[in-house]
């Protein structure tokens, strides 16, 4: 098993992808609010790349079954039910509901993998289970870090990197590309102690500043869950997978 990682969605191409096991990442917030949407209830995700496909792929949907849910720069976006934070989708408001979400990068991330064999959707909150769950896969392994705007996120980095800790301390065989051991030095600095990103990380701090600590805390979470979301192009929906 080889395993990569790829620190922005703009970096992300075909041959990154074709054949592997992806695993997309990002981690403040959209990978976060899609595990809680999932663990609390939501039938499903429909990743859309901007507003107005979000606003277009609710017209086939039958009334009172879905929910528009985004942000652009950390703010909901006008006009939509959700914005992009995990503690807002509680099972009184996404049990049952299919979400068609548009975020800055997470979304966008999803899609550029599209091509992959089995995409997943990975945060620090279910690292340990998606970890398992991609070496199980018997597959090389892409890990996708969303980034910010082509920039890279340092939270992304750092989970990345204890993703592939977790990967090549359950296939000891696992060869890492240098990007991949480039992570895995990023997450060294932080060990267990991942809350520190709250004070370290440029877009943490920014949510802070903007009221959302408690999202930030919420994300910062190490192996608070089990649940695996998929990506499943043919359907173009993110579903619960194994918990």
């Amino acid at each position: 098993m080889r395993v990569d990682v790829v620190s922005t969605a703009e970096a992300l191409n075909a041959a990154r992808v074709r054949q592997r096991t992806v695993l997309v990442v990002d981690i403040l917030r959209a990978s976060t609010t899609m595990i809680a949407a999932l663990a609390n209830g939501c039938a499903a995700i429909v990743p859309a790349p901007d507003a107005d496909t979000a606003r277009r792929l609710t017209r086939g949907l039958p009334a009172g079954t879905w929910l528009l849910a985004g942000e652009r720069r950390g703010e909901p976006i006008p006009g939509f039910d959700l914005g992009n934070s995990p503690l807002e989708f509680v099972a009184e408001r996404v049990a049952d509901r299919t979400i068609v979400m548009s975020t800055s990068n997470g979304t966008r991330t999803l899609l550029a993998a599209r091509g992959a064999a089995a995409i997943g959707v990975a945060a620090l909150v279910n690292l340990g289970a998606v970890a398992g769950w991609a070496v199980a896969g018997g597959r090389d392994v892409t890990v996708a870090c969303a980034g910010e705007r082509g920039a890279v996120s340092l939270e992304d980095l750092v989970a990345a990197g204890l993703l592939v800790e977790r990967m090549a301390s359950d296939e000891p065989a696992a060869a890492l590309t240098p990007e991949a051991r480039e992570a895995m030095r990023a997450a060294a600095a932080y060990g267990k102690d991942v809350a520190r990103l709250a004070e370290t990380s440029t877009w943490a701090r920014h949510l802070v500043r903007r009221g959302r600590a408690a999202d930030v805390a919420a994300c910062l979470l190490l192996d608070a869950t089990t649940l695996v979301p998929e990506y499943l192009p043919a359907i173009d929906k993110v579903v619960r997978g194994p918990r």
